[in-house]
């Protein structure tokens, strides 16, 4: 589970039959005080994300660089060899859930879009959990204070 920002758009990949990937980096942040200087250091760390199918067409549309989101997704390490013959590995998350928390309002775009959109899951309960997250949001004006 990540939450982070997005480092660029989504770049898409399109197979026979229809399939396609979508890749993008997100950043995520880490903050503590230096005990010894007291100065607040903050990390940055980089994750590549890559999402499939009809949920890499939702993130393309919607996703901007800079927006947040939460990502859910398990750890896959690739293998290859360079040109000079080295093994080379790349670690993916490979997105199973995702939710925008980027407001629509601070969308560049003007259409409208989702405030939050999860990909089909194995697992019915955590795709619940997502799609009920966007009930607060879009009740806040209905509230009476």
């Amino acid at each position: 589970m990540l939450i982070g920002h997005t480092g660029d758009e989504v770049k898409m990949h399109y197979f026979e039959g229809g399939n396609c990937i979508g890749r993008f980096p997100l950043a995520t942040n880490d903050s503590y005080v230096n005990k010894s200087t007291g100065e607040r250091v903050t990390t940055t760390e980089w994750h590549n994300i890559v999402v499939r199918n009809k949920a890499a067409e939702i993130c393309e549309k919607y996703l901007n660089k800079g927006d947040k989101i939460y990502i859910e997704g398990r750890l896959k390490t690739r293998k290859w060899q360079d040109e000079q013959g080295k093994d080379r590995y790349s670690t993916e998350i490979q997105c199973t859930d995702f939710t925008f928390l980027t407001p629509k309002n601070e969308h560049q775009s003007s259409e409208a879009s989702p405030q939050n959109t999860s990909q089909v899951s194995n697992t019915p309960a955590t795709n619940e959990q997502a799609v009920s997250s966007d009930t607060p949001d879009t009740e806040e004006d209905d509230l009476p204070f």
